[in-house]
């Protein structure tokens, strides 16, 4: 059994993959990678993996006939990972983010040694790839004040996330919130579990303006206030998190960028 497995969905992005799968500092004997190729034009293979990354390396490529979405591909590899029937640890990384050399040892460590806690991230750096420029994403740690901050932005940026699946209780990613369904995850695992975020930063996430949570971002943001009345319990900070949400989806993503890399650069 692994210590964790780690899912990774992966769309004409072939370069990128590899950049991530080489970041990954591991005994190669503890993690098995799951690799779910979204009907990229030219199929991802084992052989690629081995000959362009490590043959050492345990991994199992599920591939989609056809481009169907990262939402998806995410539950297609769940579901093959949950077919096992076991209790286990799943991270997740995006091709071209990386991860530091300490990033898996400190979240299998972490979530070894605090049972109570299902769902772990860390801070990260978000990177753009042709300027490089960068700035910080910090966010709060306990599990008290990351329920307050849901209402207000995703604590938990995707790649940076592992968490602990329990058989009895399978949760797969939403796909009524377009662009924003790791929120909707994220939400679904701490209505009945914990999370908490180390604060390192152990990911840095390729800024791509061409993304689909840039490209896409007025629909994300909408999907963003559906998740947050959907899963919000408490009816003032729902309030605030909406208006806060639609203010944003007023402000050019231009600005907030700009505003981002004064506050946070780094």
């Amino acid at each position: 059994m692994p210590d964790f497995y780690l899912l990774i969905p992966c769309y004409n992005n072939r370069e990128g993959l590899v950049r991530s799968l080489q970041s990954i500092n591991y005994p190669y004997h503890l993690y098995s990678v799951i690799i779910v190729d979204d009907g990229s034009d030219l199929p991802i293979d084992a052989e690629f993996i081995h000959s362009n990354v490590s043959k050492q390396m345990s991994v199992t490529i599920i591939r989609q006939e056809q481009n169907g979405g990262i939402t998806k591909a995410l539950n297609a590899g769940l579901r093959l990972l949950y077919s096992q029937g076991k209790e286990m640890l799943i991270a997740r990384l995006d091709c071209g983010d990386t991860c530091t050399p300490e990033r898996f040892y400190r979240q299998v460590s972490y979530l070894r040694n605090h049972e109570e806690i299902d769902l772990i991230g860390s801070w990260c750096h978000f990177k753009d790839p042709l300027s490089g420029n960068r700035y910080k994403y910090m966010t709060p740690v306990a599990h008290a004040r990351i329920l307050k901050s849901m209402y207000f932005r995703n604590v938990f940026i995707h790649p940076t996330v592992m968490w602990r699946h329990h058989p009895d209780k399978p949760i797969f990613y939403p796909d009524n919130y377009p662009h924003a369904e790791d929120y909707g995850f994220f939400n679904q695992i701490l209505i009945n579990g914990k999370g908490a975020v180390i604060p390192e930063y152990l990911v840095t996430c390729e800024l791509n303006e061409r993304g689909i949570s840039i490209m896409h971002r007025q629909r994300q943001l909408k999907s963003r206030i559906d998740v947050v009345r959907a899963y919000g319990t408490n009816k003032v900070l729902s309030s605030l998190g909406v208006f806060k949400l639609w203010i944003l989806l007023r402000v050019p993503y231009g600005m907030l960028f700009r505003i981002k890399k004064v506050l946070y650069s780094g």
